[in-house]
C-alpha cells in the first residue's frame, strides 16, 4: 500500500464504500462517481494509495470474498452468510492496506528498543495483552497499560530508546492521543493500529498501521465493533517479528 494520505475528498469516498461495500460490489466506476459525488479520477486515485491497481482489481477483491463456493461450510441463512463475508472482507482489505516498508522498518524500531509500552482502552486491550505475552515469551520487555490516567502519566516518562504501542479502532480515544503527544513531545516513536488514517492518532503515528473496518454491527447500541482488523495487524507485527529475531 502506498503511504500517501488520503485527500479529503478520497477519505470521504472510502469512508461511503467501507458503509456501502455489498452495494459497491455490485456497482460500475460511474454508478459509484454518481452515488458518492466524486469523479472517477478521485476513485482511482484512492484505490491506486489504498494499494489497488484500480477500481477493477478493489471489485474482484470484493467478489472474491462474496463468492459463496469459497466457503467451506453450507449455510443457508443468507444473514448468516453476510456476517462470514463481512469478515473476509474485513481481512482481505487489512492485509492489502498493509506496507511492506512500514512492517519492516516497524520490526526493527522493536528491535532496537528497549522497552515497548502499548497502550489500550475496551476491546482493544485483548490485542494489547496478546502482544504483550508474545513479546515478553521472546524475552522483550513489555508493559500494557489501559487505565486512562496512568497512560497519560505513564506516557510521559517513557524514555529515549523505548517505543510505544497505541491500538484504537477510532483512532480517537482521547487519553491515547494525550499519549502520543506526550511521545512526540519527546522523541519516543509511536506506532498505531487503527481503521482512520484521518485520524488525530494517526497524525502522530511514526509508524502507521490501518485496517479495514466494516461499518456494520450487530449489536448497534453498545460501542462494540469487531477488532478483527487490529488483531490481524497485531498478528502480522508479532509474526514478523519472530521472523526476524529467528
Amino acid at each position: 500500500m502506498s503511504n500517501k494520505r488520503l485527500s479529503d475528498s478520497e477519505a470521504y469516498l472510502w469512508q461511503y464504500i467501507t458503509e456501502h461495500i455489498t452495494e459497491v460490489s455490485k456497482m460500475s466506476i460511474i454508478k459509484l462517481s454518481e452515488n458518492a459525488n466524486v469523479s472517477t479520477a478521485t476513485i482511482v486515485r484512492t484505490m491506486k494509495k489504498k494499494g489497488y491497481d484500480g477500481y477493477t482489481s478493489f471489485k474482484h477483491t470484493l467478489k472474491a470474498a462474496n463468492q459463496e463456493d469459497l466457503m467451506s461450510m453450507d449455510i443457508a441463512d443468507n444473514k448468516i452468510k453476510e456476517a462470514i463475508n463481512k469478515n473476509k472482507i474485513e481481512v482481505l482489505n487489512t492485509i492489502s492496506n498493509l506496507s511492506s516498508d512500514v512492517i519492516e522498518d516497524t520490526i526493527q524500531t522493536i528491535q532496537d528498543s528497549k522497552r515497548i509500552f502499548i497502550f489500550a482502552r475496551g476491546f482493544s486491550v485483548w490485542i494489547a495483552n496478546e502482544m504483550a505475552i508474545k513479546f515478553q515469551l521472546l524475552n522483550k520487555y513489555c508493559e500494557v497499560h489501559d487505565d486512562p490516567n496512568i497512560i497519560k502519566i505513564r506516557s510521559n516518562s517513557i524514555e529515549k530508546g523505548d517505543i510505544m504501542i497505541c491500538i484504537s479502532l477510532s483512532g480517537e480515544t482521547e487519553e491515547l492521543v494525550v499519549a502520543a503527544h506526550n511521545c512526540q513531545a519527546n522523541g519516543i516513536h509511536t506506532i498505531v493500529m487503527t481503521t482512520d488514517e484521518t485520524s488525530r492518532l494517526a497524525n502522530l503515528a511514526d509508524s502507521l498501521f490501518v485496517g479495514f473496518k466494516s461499518m456494520d454491527t450487530y449489536i448497534p447500541e453498545y460501542e462494540v465493533h469487531s477488532r478483527l482488523p487490529l488483531s490481524i495487524i497485531g498478528r502480522i507485527i508479532i509474526d514478523s517479528y519472530v521472523i526476524r529475531t529467528n
